[in-house]
Parts: C-alpha cells; structure tokens; sequence
C-alpha cells in the first residue's frame, strides 16, 4: 500500500499519492505512521499548488513541519532529509510568488 502511495507521489500523481497513503497511515501502527503523514501532506500542498490554491498550499506547508520536522533523515528507505528540502523550496518558490503568481 505504501510503496503505490509512494510510486504515485513520484509520478506527480498527488490526489491519489494522497488517498492511497491516508489509507497507509491509517493501518499503520508503528514508525512509518508519522511518515506517511507527513507524505501525504506533502502531497496535499503540492495539489493545492496545482489548483491555483495559493492560502491553501501555505496552510498545508506551515502545518507540514510538525510532522516532517521530527523524521530522521531517512525512514523506512525514503529520503526524508530531500523530501523536507524539497518542500521547503517549494514552499519558498510560492511564497516569493504570491497568490497572484502561482500559476
């Protein structure tokens, strides 16, 4: 289940890396829990992203730190020490664009 989740998030398939890692989360009970939610946000701020929805993507990054922040640099195989970086660009990017930018 996770690894689709993941392989969707690799392929800019966001609505759907998100669906299928909720699903993930919620059956996990160990280490990788935290993990996928903090992926899936992830997810989330990047469909936002591509919605146009410039409040909403912001909301999601700022929240976002809660749950990547604590990760190890890597976890269960994933490059979180990246994927934090990587969001944090992009977080970056959008601000410096402002609402009326992001597309």
């Amino acid at each position: 289940m996770a690894l689709h989740g993941l392989e969707e998030f690799n392929r800019g398939e966001y609505f759907d890396a998100h669906e299928t890692l909720e699903t993930a989360w919620n059956i996990d009970a160990g280490s990788g829990r935290d993990l996928y939610r903090a992926i899936l946000q992830v997810a989330v701020a990047y469909l936002q992203i591509e919605r146009g929805n410039y409040a909403g993507a912001m909301k999601i990054f700022l929240r976002l730190r809660q749950w990547i922040d604590p990760l190890p640099e890597t976890c269960r195989g994933v490059n979180v020490a990246q994927l934090r970086l990587d969001a944090r660009q992009a977080r970056e990017a959008l601000k410096s664009l402002g609402p009326d930018r992001i597309a």
